[in-house]
């Protein structure tokens, strides 16, 4: 274990210098990382697709033994946040030497030890320049983030919040870091995986939750007309939970459905935590 005081990655690292690699980030609550068996299992099945040598030992409770232990040297016993990254073995240029591979993590305190509905609505716009074209990549967090850092940079260029990012297809699919649901006569509809989008944990975890409550949820392709004619927008990751989206261009959003599931979302994470 390191500290953060001093360089700490191989300057070889070829998640560094070729993105090569997956990553996951996890909420901490009390101490512990939370939905820890669905974060190692997307990320596992990242890094097999990416034809890296996963071994055996590379478990959800190996990692979660290793975040615990992290998370004790660091001090932190309640909220915090942690980042897990699996990156092919350093060595060679576009072709890798090995496909051996290695984890490396990092844990951060946060500041709230529960998941907080954001007071303001976020303010949002369709980014343009870049479209994500769906491959076989497409819903896994990846290290190839460039278009996500180039859509973030331009909606706080133009004072907004977040950016959406569409499909070859013009197809609404996810902002730049989070998954996207949208709420119609209190109907949930969220892009389905083979839209492009990420595979969020939480997108996952919100439609389960929805639907275990009485709340319908569609995957489907969403239009940017669609916006326009929505009642609520919001947005799902990790590490926030659920923030929602107060105003697409003109459009003005409620929150009634984020709220309530933001609420269900801390009481589901309160009960496990008491088993």
């Amino acid at each position: 274990m390191l500290s953060n005081e001093a360089p700490t990655i191989n300057p070889g690292n070829r998640g560094h210098l070729y993105g090569d690699g997956v990553f996951e980030s996890v909420r901490v609550m009390e101490g512990k990382p939370l939905n820890i068996e669905h974060h190692i299992t997307r990320m596992l099945q990242g890094a097999r697709v990416l034809k890296m040598r996963v071994p055996s030992f590379y478990t959800a409770a190996f990692f979660e033994e290793k975040i615990i232990e992290l998370l004790i040297k660091s001090g932190i016993k309640t909220g915090g946040r942690c980042r897990i990254s699996l990156d092919r073995m350093t060595g060679g240029a576009y072709l890798p030497e090995s496909n051996e591979c290695t984890f490396y993590i990092e844990v951060y305190p946060y500041i709230v030890n529960h998941f907080e509905l954001n007071s303001k609505g976020l303010e949002v716009d369709i980014y343009k320049d870049i479209k994500l074209y769906k491959n076989f990549m497409s819903n896994f967090k990846t290290k190839m983030g460039l278009t996500y850092v180039m859509a973030a940079i331009y909606g706080n260029e133009v004072g907004l919040d977040d950016m959406l990012l569409t499909n070859e297809q013009g197809n609404v699919i996810e902002s730049s870091s989070s998954n996207v649901f949208i709420v119609s006569n209190g109907v949930l509809y969220t892009p389905g995986l083979d839209e492009g989008c990420i595979a969020g944990t939480m997108r996952m975890q919100i439609i389960n939750l929805a639907i275990n409550n009485g709340i319908k949820v569609y995957e489907c392709s969403i239009l940017p007309q669609h916006l326009l004619s929505a009642d609520e927008m919001f947005f799902t990751n990790a590490i926030r939970g659920i923030n929602w989206v107060g105003g697409y261009r003109t459009k003005r959003y409620m929150n009634n459905i984020s709220r309530k599931l933001i609420v269900l979302l801390n009481a589901h994470w309160e009960k496990a935590s008491a088993v």
